[in-house]
């Protein structure tokens, strides 16, 4: 489909978004935005520490029963309304926009953040070609980020080179994809990276379980603690992994599922997405402790004495291992070249929700929202992290918009559907319509039962831990905790309903027809079916008009 507006009739204009060419650009974009970092360093420690083997049990009932049903949620909202977060929620219901303006508010704190990690493993990159780190690599790092710690965290603008210069280079490649639109960009991008990034992969990891050790490492990685599953902890992780590795209520899913054609199979589709994503989180397991394996086996001790996650996992161990290994340059450029090309996809992806919504707020040509957007992020960016605070900041923000933003938001947005605006039946004959897997009471189940109480226990819990916590969250200064921890969490919040009460311009994109000039959806009626809607609704080739019958 091109990317410019269809003629529409009567004189009304139509929406000039992009769109998809098909289903298998959404579904290459979308794995593109779940495959990401916590994929690669998350998720093999997560397991590992929740009853290895015997976590593959909680983590499938949490994909099933949350992680899928809530990317479907995802899909029924942006598909029908056809529009970015924002537009999509008021066109479900007025009073619910401030839910996406919430969304792109996460999506811009964690794009800020996020390009400095791609920066990081860019320059990583390079240095596995020579193990530039040499016999110490928790010190190497802390001489490149020249990073403070703990109670010394504050605001500086101390400047790393290194590191400014390639978040400078990750911020203008972002803006050359973004430019190009959701097809030729988006799409294309995802289209390239995703199979590169698989290949790597699986060259990393046939390359891992071939070094000494490697199966001492998978056999500590897949060994079942069945006793771990009586532990309530266990699968509130399950569920926690699932919600932050598959990209739900971000707006992201919602975003990219408004550029597809109106006859594509939504649950067919969201099924591909699931379980892709999961498939490539046991891969990386693999991978991951195939290495640590040989890492335990070298230094003469357990596994569980070198079992790391997230910045530890990438920035430290696995250049310890890298240095160790018999062809360690292979492994880091494989490695470190992963978790670029997972990071920039999903980095694409969190800055399309805060493209699109601006686009169809202020009616703004692709380019023009782009640069609109874009620049400011890069320029935040840009300032505040490449810094000696930099790692602080990403810390603090990370915890914080993840607990409070997108567990907050899922949670709120689940009951909104559910219990305020009454809206799964509608939402449900959307998905079924087209939808080669067929939904029912087992969705309704998920969405308003299952889904709300794991969240709500996993934000008392977290508050529970970070107010009970006999020092501040890493050490850092009380303040610095509050005011980029509390205070943000709890101000993405106010913003969004803020930017919710604003009118929308009369060249936005909220009165437009769709982009191909057709009618967009009535809101949501509560507790009604599509086929209970008035037939002067009903126009032919519009959302509103599948039925399921």
């Amino acid at each position: 489909m091109s990317e410019s507006s269809p003629a529409a009739p009567g004189g009304r204009k139509s929406a000039n978004r992009g769109a998809f060419s098909g289903r298998s650009a959404f579904i290459f974009a979308a794995i593109g935005s779940a495959v990401g970092l916590g994929n690669i360093w998350r998720f093999p420690a997560v397991a590992y520490d929740n009853g290895g083997g015997a976590f593959i049990l909680p983590y499938l009932v949490a994909l099933l029963t949350a992680g899928v049903p809530l990317l479907f949620l995802d899909y029924a909202i942006g598909h029908r309304w056809r529009g970015s977060a924002p537009l999509a929620w008021r066109r479900f219901r007025r009073w619910a926009e401030f839910i996406g303006w919430w969304q792109v508010l996460i999506c811009v704190i964690i794009a800020v953040y996020y390009a400095l990690i791609i920066a990081w493993a860019m320059n990583y990159t390079v240095f596995s070609v020579d193990t530039r780190w040499g016999d110490d690599p928790a010190a190497f790092f802390g001489s490149f980020t020249q990073a403070l710690g703990g109670g010394d965290v504050t605001i500086a603008f101390d400047y790393v080179g290194p590191v400014l210069l390639t978040v400078a280079l990750v911020w203008i490649a972002t803006l050359v994809v973004m430019t190009l639109g959701v097809q030729n960009g988006v799409a294309r991008t995802a289209m390239i990276f995703i199979p590169l990034l698989v290949v790597m992969f699986i060259i990393l990891v046939v390359r891992a379980m071939l070094l000494p050790g490697a199966f001492t490492g998978l056999d500590a990685f897949f060994r079942p603690n069945w006793a771990a599953l009586l532990n309530p902890g266990v699968w509130v992780a399950a569920y926690g992994q699932i919600f932050f590795s598959l990209s739900v209520a971000f707006g992201i899913m919602l975003t990219y599922a408004s550029y597809l054609k109106k006859k594509t199979d939504l649950t067919g589709s969201g099924l591909v997405v699931g379980f892709s994503n999961s498939a490539f989180e046991l891969l990386a397991g693999i991978g991951v402790f195939s290495a640590l394996g040989f890492m335990a086996q070298a230094q003469g001790v357990e596994v569980k004495d070198v079992v790391d996650a997230g910045i530890g996992l990438a920035f430290i161990a696995f250049p310890a291992i890298i240095g160790e290994a018999p062809g360690g340059a292979l492994i880091g450029v494989l490695f470190f070249g992963s978790l670029v090309l997972a990071g920039f996809t999903s980095l694409i992806s969190i800055v399309e929700v805060v493209v699109a919504a601006f686009q169809d707020k202020f009616g703004l040509s692709r380019v023009a929202a782009t640069l609109g957007v874009g620049i400011p992020l890069a320029l935040v960016s840009t300032i505040l992290f490449p810094t000696t605070m930099g790692l602080g900041l990403l810390d603090t923000l990370d915890n914080w918009v993840n607990q409070y933003g997108i567990v907050g938001a899922a949670l709120v947005s689940t009951i909104a559907v559910t219990y305020v605006a009454r809206g799964l039946p509608t939402l449900r004959d959307h998905l079924n319509a087209k939808g080669s897997f067929p939904i029912g009471r087992w969705w309704y189940l998920c969405v308003g039962l299952i889904a709300p109480l794991v969240l709500g226990i996993s934000l008392a819990l977290t508050t529970k831990d970070l107010l009970t916590a006999e020092t501040t969250y890493s050490d850092y200064p009380a303040w610095f905790v509050f005011v980029f921890g509390w205070l943000m969490a709890m101000g993405l919040l106010g913003v969004g309903i803020v930017l919710s009460l604003l009118p929308w311009p009369s060249r936005s994109h909220l009165q437009q027809l769709d982009s191909d000039g057709d009618e967009v959806a009535p809101e949501a009626q509560p507790g009604r079916s599509l086929d209970a809607e008035p037939a002067q609704h009903v126009t032919a080739g519009t959302p509103h008009a599948l039925r399921s019958s």
